[in-house]
């Protein structure tokens, strides 16, 4: 049963029409916000409540699924009720909870609403947002995770008469003991810390990779090059990625990203990938080993001094797009964040949070870059160094 928490409470108390929650990860927002919407609609008549983000998948496997767990765990679900096909759940009121995604311009340029919910509002277009703005006749809520600014504190915040609440994981007292060690072990690391822990807005330079394209879906002339993979189990997910290669870029396609997964597991998800390279972390070799062994086309990758930051320079010189419905990779882009030292300096190391799927695409796109190669010098002028080898004690093979 979902429990009156902090968040709720607080929620409850915002009156304005504009109303803004920020805040760090497991907060509550959105469940709380859901719970204050389906209340709503169970005591107003004939009203229209819009659930808004950014894809399709993003609401499915979001706010969605937060909707139909509370009203299952409440009792409140009518199957009869709710539409499958325009993801809209009729209450006996006659008002309405409806869900579309941004990326469907008749919706966003569509029909009046009195209520509207922009779940993560970050991840939408200042435009977008104008859009629907305009078309609310009554409440507008929004909620984001403050990874760094956009147009709510340039455009919005400064300039509309609004309700703003920051939450954190301590507004949440439904959170089990776990989740919160789980978080509070990354309390050394500032910028994350800054966002997730404290709920306040982080800075953009933390990130390692900007500029990256949302696409709809794989063009048909995309040709697939490799699948990159990283190893998980029990406390941190297999992310395996696709990489297309399309003119002179990349893209990004989401395969898996789960914990659990057997060698096996992976290596039926994989297939016969016949051609196709697959790069892997090299970390597990028994891994590789066995994966191969099922007749996957499985190679690790190629470590040493300095790999890491060498492979996120060459992932941010390419030109690279992620399908819609890579969830993970997306959501593991926009937070891959660089570490921090006590005083917030940024260290030249990525912080393991967010960097599964992160983690597998730089070993399957780094794969593609060319070895360094070395210009054999001259034996003679070798020998005139005083060097006494036949080959000049370098091994040139």
């Amino acid at each position: 049963m979902f429990k009156e928490t902090t968040s709720t409470i607080k929620i409850n108390s915002l009156r304005k029409r504009i109303r803004a929650v920020s805040g760090g990860t497991s907060a509550s927002k959105t469940i709380s916000i859901i719970i204050w919407l389906i209340a709503y609609a169970q005591t107003v008549e004939g009203e229209l409540v819009s659930i808004v983000s950014e894809s399709l998948p993003h609401l499915k496997r979001g706010a969605i699924r937060d909707f139909l767990n509370i009203m299952q765990d409440h009792r409140y679900f009518d199957d009869a009720r709710w539409n499958k096909t325009d993801f809209t759940y009729t209450f006996e009121t006659g008002s309405k909870i409806e869900f579309f995604s941004v990326d469907q311009p008749s919706k966003v340029r569509g029909p009046r609403r009195d209520v509207l919910f922009i779940n993560e509002a970050n991840n939408i277009t200042h435009e977008t947002y104008i859009q629907l703005e305009i078309r609310t006749s009554k409440i507008i809520w929004l909620d984001w995770n403050p990874v760094s600014e956009f147009w709510w504190y340039t455009e919005v915040s400064p300039n509309i008469d609004h309700d703003f609440l920051t939450l954190t994981y301590k507004d949440n007292e439904a959170l089990g003991s776990f989740v919160v060690k789980a978080l509070e072990v990354h309390k050394h690391n500032k910028a994350f810390w800054r966002v997730y822990g404290l709920g306040l807005l982080g800075e953009a330079e933390g990130r390692i990779y900007k500029g990256w394209e949302i696409i709809e879906k794989l063009p048909r002339e995309a040709r697939l090059e490799r699948f990159g993979v990283d190893f998980g189990y029990t406390n941190d997910p297999t992310a395996i990625v696709a990489i297309y290669k399309y003119n002179d870029s990349y893209i990004i396609d989401e395969v898996v990203y789960r914990k659990g997964l057997s060698n096996k597991e992976i290596a039926d998800i994989l297939g016969n990938t016949g051609a196709t390279l697959v790069i892997a972390d090299s970390a597990e070799p028994k891994s590789i080993d066995e994966i191969k062994s099922y007749d996957v086309n499985i190679l690790p990758a190629q470590k040493g001094k300095g790999s890491v930051s060498q492979g996120i320079q060459y992932v941010q010189g390419q030109a690279i797009s992620v399908t819609k419905h890579s969830l993970n990779v997306i959501k593991e882009y926009r937070n891959y964040l660089w570490i921090t030292d006590r005083d917030g300096k940024i260290v030249n190391e990525p912080q393991h949070v967010w960097s599964h799927s992160m983690d597998a695409i730089r070993y399957g796109l780094d794969s593609f870059r060319k070895p360094i190669t070395y210009k054999v010098p001259d034996l003679e002028e070798l020998s005139r160094m005083g060097v006494k080898t036949p080959y000049g004690g370098i091994d040139w093979d």
